[in-house]
């Protein structure tokens, strides 16, 4: 038990280091030392979890998308017909706790790596959720469900990506949810200011 908590501890304190110095100076100009001298955790220690920053900072992503799957989870086990806005704003709550850290995995640091992680995690869960209402409610889809699911998580992270950038004061993550609702109810024509062709 006291092990687990030093090493949760050793783990927390490796991964907000991380975190505060690719904000500061990008991920390719940080040094293993780097790190291990911001988080005080000494190189056996550190080299007795990681091979590497970069095996630090998949486990960062991986630890990261662990916890928004299980914030998720409730949302999308509602059996919703169509876009409630409850996932979505879910991942924004999640975003606004953890913002540091979506910063440096949504500008694409570390190779773009961990926003590859971040994008195929939430496309296998876009498309499995698609597949399942589109059974559930006896629809035939229009469109292939692996492509919508990526263009659906395109979208997502570029909604993302603006929003963890705004500074101190973001949009209203309820806010966002509501315009993004509107975009999925009355399409990219109607949001523009255009009335309904005819």
């Amino acid at each position: 038990m006291a092990e687990d908590r030093r090493i949760r501890k050793t783990r927390a304190a490796l991964r907000d280091a991380l975190v505060a110095l690719v904000l500061e100076r990008g991920f390719t100009a940080l040094s293993v030392g780097d790190i291990i001298q911001r988080a005080d955790v000494a190189r056996v220690t550190f080299y007795s979890h990681f091979r590497d920053k970069d095996e630090l900072f998949a486990r960062v992503t991986a630890d990261m998308l662990a916890d928004l799957g299980t914030r998720l989870r409730p949302a999308m086990e509602e059996n919703a017909v169509g876009f409630t806005g409850r996932p979505v704003l879910e991942m924004l709550r999640h975003a606004r706790e953890e913002r540091d850290l979506y910063r440096i995995v949504l500008r694409g640091e570390g190779d773009g790596k961990p926003l590859r992680m971040f994008a195929e995690a939430c496309t296998e869960v876009a498309r499995e959720e698609f597949r399942s209402r589109t059974e559930r409610n006896d629809v035939k889809p229009r469109i292939d469900p692996a492509l919508l699911a990526r263009v659906w998580v395109g979208e997502q992270i570029a909604v993302l990506q603006w929003w963890v950038e705004q500074g101190t004061a973001p949009t209203p993550a309820e806010d966002v949810v509501r315009m993004l609702l509107d975009l999925a109810l009355r399409g990219r024509y109607w949001a523009t200011g255009f009335d309904s062709p005819v």
